[in-house]
């Protein structure tokens, strides 16, 4: 059973995932294009919006591409200028760093939008439910770092980046590089699927309309205040 478990998880889940993600959110901006949006709180309340949107956005962008990075480059390639256990001690302190950031940022937004009434009031169940997620993807997340400092020989990074390149390659026998990994290494691969095939029900899409077209207008934004 436990392999059968590991399969799907491992080796058949990340594919639906990607596809429930990649279907869905064509879908919502089709269908629901006005929804698509932050939904950003900061008129009813400012206090602790400032702090906390941005430790929380930097810290989960550089998360993002920490693991991007770490699980998709071949292990040829990192060889040439650092060892499986320099990779992995300088990802456990990038992502102690980073992790931390974050999960300061999203329990300052979290404790504003569960105990302001007007926010709470505003608030719809995805809003509250996505931001619950993600607060235990962090614990597990940061839960992982002890795990990986019991073996500092780059092991488990090495199955993990195993696992990652052969799903995005479409190639077989994923999931058999995780069968003996942690569980918490699991949970924190699961729940991150998971995330995946909540996105586009959730705000989470408007990361996908990050105004980056900003940073190369050609002119100032002009603001004219009234008289």
């Amino acid at each position: 059973m436990d392999t059968y478990l590991n399969d799907f998880f491992f080796g058949i889940y990340p594919y639906l995932a990607i596809a429930i993600m990649v279907m869905g959110t064509i879908m919502r901006y089709d269908q629901d294009p006005y929804s698509w949006k932050a939904g950003s709180s900061q008129l009813l309340r400012s206090r602790g919006m400032r702090i906390g949107s941005n430790l929380f956005h930097v810290g989960i962008i550089l998360l993002f591409f920490g693991h991007l990075i770490g699980l998709l480059t071949p292990e040829p390639v990192y060889h040439l200028v650092m060892t499986a256990g320099a990779k992995q001690l300088m990802a456990m302190i990038a992502g102690g760093i980073f992790g931390t950031l974050c999960f300061v940022g999203l329990t300052v937004l979290l404790v504003r939008r569960l105990s302001d009434p007007r926010i709470r009031a505003t608030s719809n169940p995805a809003d509250i439910m996505i931001l619950l997620v993600l607060y235990v993807q962090l614990i597990l997340g940061l839960a992982t770092i002890p795990a990986s400092a019991q073996h500092l020989d780059g092991s488990s990074m090495i199955a993990l980046a195993n696992w990652a390149q052969h799903i995005v390659t479409f190639r077989g026998g994923a999931a058999d590089f995780v069968l003996h990994e942690p569980l918490i290494f699991k949970a924190h691969i699961v729940l991150g699927l998971t995330i995946f095939v909540l996105f586009p029900f959730t705000r989470l899409v408007h990361m996908l309309s990050a105004p980056i077209k900003y940073i190369f207008r050609s002119g100032y934004q002009v603001v004219r205040k009234r008289g």
